[in-house]
């Protein structure tokens, strides 16, 4: 069979004879009307539970996930950091700055594995709470 634009098909050759009765795909015979529902059945079912192993599966955090999480929650402290250095050399307010350190450093922090990270990742936390105390005392002493 030849398809030649949106008129249609045209057969190149003749029409072909069809299968024997024994050769082509056949459903099974059952019992009444009992097969299908059955069928169905089996289908929701499974179907659930599926459902039920992908949404189990999504809430399992692996731990590639926690580190990429630690690492990007570090990255947004040291972005922090950054800002309020800039927001204090260019003789600004550093309250908005300061405000988005504090919530920056609220967040919860991943637990991590590899001793490397923790240890990089401590040291940015330690920074971070060192800077606002530090704006915490200068606000007590104005």
């Amino acid at each position: 069979m030849k398809v030649t634009g949106p008129s249609g098909a045209t057969s190149s050759q003749g029409s072909r004879p069809a299968k024997a009765a024994g050769g082509g795909f056949s459903l099974p015979a059952s019992g009444g009307a009992a097969g299908p529902a059955s069928a169905a059945a089996t289908s929701s079912a499974s179907s659930v539970a599926g459902v039920s192993a992908l949404m189990a599966l999504q809430g399992v955090e692996d731990a590639t996930e926690r580190r990429r999480r630690a690492i990007r929650r570090g990255g947004g402290l040291l972005d922090r950091l950054d800002e309020l250095k800039l927001a204090m050399l260019n003789g600004q307010d550093g309250a908005p700055a300061l405000e988005r350190l504090a919530r920056s450093l609220r967040e919860e922090r991943p637990e991590e594995a590899d001793a490397g990270l923790k240890g990089v990742l401590d040291q940015i936390d330690l920074r971070a709470a060192v800077e606002m105390a530090k704006a915490e005392a200068a606000r007590a002493r104005a």
